[in-house]
């Protein structure tokens, strides 16, 4: 797993959390927070705010906003989504604690599954980590459509960490491809060239840091593996390649060493930074799917971004007022169609009406068009 780049953290929950992680990191993947330069939460982070900046992007260019070569603050890009013109609250807070929230899960894969194969596409465990993925994009779309973006966050946290592990982990990288594995994230595309449990596919390496252990007809003809991990028994398939690491007891029975490019050190720093560009690519290819799923308006809720006016109407619907209702109805609907797809479209629409001397009862949408189909009846 990759490492995790520092924060301050405002709760003592989430700090014991990040420690917890830290220490567990060389034993499972790139680091969850600290270590090296690149890391989990780093990897996350870039992906998101980069999903983020590419959708306002077009919005931030209409009010000539210019993020310049610096990576905009979550106040900018909140700023830049929602239009310098709108009003309400601006704030970056809840942006900024949807990106933790993702982050923190995205560490805490290290601590619930640490061993668990598929979570980190260990031991060539690659039918049943792609799975994992697939079963967590198809649940993050529906809780997004049942706007229960906590759960979504969750989750997304969860598998964006199975499938960065992917590139540190398995041989991607020493087969030479440039490209995240978009089989990964496509049911409809088949894994090919796995390794079987009885294909050798590592030499020896005594010292533990040798720059390729993949044995040339594995490269030759492109098969894909993964390290063997072994928390508390050395034990793995003969001719295996092990994760590697003071944590892997596997990584003392021969072939020795690993393949993992959790960290940047001098025997893989060329691959781990192949790795990690790969990790974000391919975070940034399922926030686009997901993304394309949902829209823009939902996927950007999901991360925080939301304008915070609430539009309320309450009608009278006693009898004597039929003729004022239709006019109130058109005013209403006008009022909606105004702002429909503008910098100033309410975050949620509230219908209560009011027939003397009772009231109610009160319908909440997010949904302009289901808010006039309320008023329509």
């Amino acid at each position: 797993m990759f490492p995790a780049g520092k924060q301050v953290i405002m709760v003592l929950l989430l700090g014991a959390v990040f420690a917890a992680l830290t220490l567990l990191a060389p034993a499972a993947a790139f680091a969850p927070f600290g270590g090296s330069a690149s890391t989990h939460d780093s990897i996350t982070r870039k992906a998101l705010l980069q999903k983020v900046q590419e959708m306002c992007q077009p919005a931030a260019e209409g009010d000539s906003q210019d993020f310049g070569q610096t990576e905009p603050s979550p106040e900018e890009l909140v700023q830049a989504c929602l239009g310098n013109d709108v009003k309400g609250d601006v704030s970056g807070a809840k942006f900024f604690m949807a990106l933790r929230e993702i982050s923190v899960q995205n560490g805490l894969v290290d601590l619930d599954f640490l061993r668990s194969a598929p979570h980190h596409f260990h031991s060539e465990a690659f039918l049943e980590g792609r799975g994992l993925i697939m079963e967590g994009m198809m649940a993050i779309k529906a809780n997004i459509q049942k706007e229960n973006f906590k759960a979504a966050r969750e989750t997304l946290g969860r598998i964006l960490h199975t499938l960065q592990d992917f590139y540190s982990h398995s041989n991607w990288v020493e087969l030479g491809y440039k490209e995240p594995y978009i089989s990964l994230i496509r049911p409809d595309l088949p894994l090919e060239n796995l390794a079987d449990v009885s294909t050798a596919t590592c030499r020896d390496c005594v010292s533990g840091q040798c720059s390729n252990q993949i044995l040339p007809n594995i490269l030759r003809d492109k098969i894909l593996t993964s390290g063997y991990m072994g928390i508390y028994s050395s034990a793995k398939p003969r001719g295996k390649c092990s994760h590697g690491g003071s944590s892997d007891y596997t990584s003392t029975r021969a072939p020795r060493g690993g393949i993992n490019k959790d960290e940047r050190n001098p025997h893989n720093a060329a691959f781990h930074d192949i790795a990690v560009n790969l990790a974000t690519a391919a975070s940034l290819q399922l926030l686009e799917d997901i993304r394309s799923a949902a829209g823009d308006q939902d996927f950007l809720r999901m991360m925080g971004i939301a304008r915070s006016s609430v539009l309320a109407f309450v009608i009278d619907t006693t009898g004597s007022m039929s003729d004022d209702i239709e006019e109130a109805r058109s005013v209403v609907y006008e009022i909606i169609d105004s702002k429909n797809g503008t910098q100033d479209e309410p975050s949620e629409y509230i219908l209560v009406p009011f027939n003397d001397p009772d009231f109610g009862p009160l319908i909440r949408t997010t949904d302009p068009n289901k808010m006039k189909s309320e008023i329509s009846k």
